[in-house]
């Protein structure tokens, strides 16, 4: 695990302008993704509990927009160049470097974690320990949205993404690791791709049972 993460690490470490240039108001031009986030805030606030960790949060964008949405959101990210970056464009929010699988986050502290394409690069062994301590870090009734890309085959694909490479999943074989780690997942949105890669873009949105 220590390898692929010092990878991944240092990959965006070296791309954080560009990639914050590039995303910056990507959501602007990705209604479904955008809508997803906001059901998934609207949930979030219903439970009562506010706290919510946007895992993965890179630039911070989306760490902004849920705090925007009424969620007391923080972002955690491996790379310590893109909390650099984060923390400096937006000050009044919170950003930690941090690993998925170790999250500094107290047990059942979270109302909801938002992992917006952030666990791509995950090889498929290890990503139910990731999912596992997403489970940890939610309150019972929690809310996980979950955002990959997806194939039609019956397993991850590897792909030589434009940082570093990454796995496309099956919707269902995801659902199903979900399901295992304590989730229930009550919401799924597959739709055609917005980039040329070719993959569906998948949203699957889950409670903690």
């Amino acid at each position: 695990m220590v390898e692929h993460q010092d990878e991944t690490r240092a990959a965006y470490d070296g791309v954080v302008e560009l990639y914050a240039s590039m995303f910056a108001d990507r959501l602007e031009t990705q209604p479904f993704s955008r809508n997803m986030i906001g059901i998934f805030a609207e949930l979030v606030r219903g439970t009562g509990n506010l706290r919510a960790a946007d895992v993965g949060c890179g630039p911070g964008h989306l760490t902004a927009m849920l705090h925007d949405l009424g969620l007391d959101a923080f972002g955690l990210d491996l790379s310590p160049a893109m909390v650099d970056h984060a923390r400096q464009a937006r000050p009044a929010l919170q950003f930690d470097e941090a690993r998925m699988e170790a999250l500094p986050v107290e047990d059942g502290a979270l109302g909801g974690v938002l992992a917006h394409y952030s666990m791509i690069h995950t090889p498929p062994g290890e990503l139910p320990s990731l999912l596992a301590e997403q489970a940890r870090v939610l309150a019972p009734g929690g809310l996980l949205l979950a955002s990959f890309f997806a194939t039609d085959g019956p397993e991850p694909v590897r792909f030589d993404h434009k940082v570093t490479p990454a796995y496309s999943w099956p919707a269902d074989r995801f659902a199903e690791l979900l399901d295992r780690a304590g989730f229930v997942t009550f919401a799924r949105l597959l739709h055609d791709p917005a980039s040329e890669r070719g993959f569906l873009d998948a949203h699957l949105l889950a409670r903690l049972g």
